[in-house]
């Protein structure tokens, strides 16, 4: 236990760090919800438009939900980017993993879900050796026994 601790270290204190960790501003925080989803179980609660004639949401009537409009969009240079600071790009093979060398500060690599546990298990070795952060590195591990 005291040999897979202290490789962690040693991992952890190469990792990339992000080139600019930048606070995402969220400007609607809650979820616009689909008009009618809480009275209907069939009427999912994803946004959809409107579009009736008569519909009193689409004529934004007082009283009704908000339609979201083009500001209620986040801001473009943290679109998309996760809480550490990175772009997620899911790697499925080690070529995906090579296109990220030259990019290392600024994309982390995801294993796709399809993966299986012994190329993923090549795939975290080659990302520490080409200094890329994997977020999943830790999935479909198998604990090692002690011999």
């Amino acid at each position: 236990r005291g040999a897979r601790a202290n490789q962690y270290l040693v991992t952890c204190a190469t990792m990339p760090k992000p080139l600019e960790k930048r606070k995402k501003i969220v400007k609607r925080p809650n979820k616009v919800k689909r008009h009618q989803s809480d009275i209907f179980k069939r009427v999912k609660e994803s946004w959809r438009k409107p579009r009736g004639i008569d519909s009193r949401v689409r004529r934004e009537f007082k009283g009704n939900i908000a339609l979201p409009t083009i500001g209620s969009g986040t801001d473009k240079k943290t679109r998309h980017r996760m809480p550490n600071g990175f772009y997620r790009f899911v790697v499925s093979n080690m070529q995906d993993l090579e296109l990220l060398m030259m990019q290392n500060r600024k994309f982390a690599a995801e294993i796709a879900h399809n993966v299986s546990a012994r190329k993923r298990k090549d795939i975290v070795q080659r990302a520490a050796e080409l200094n890329i952060k994997v977020t999943n590195a830790e999935a479909r591990l198998r604990a090692e026994e002690n011999e």
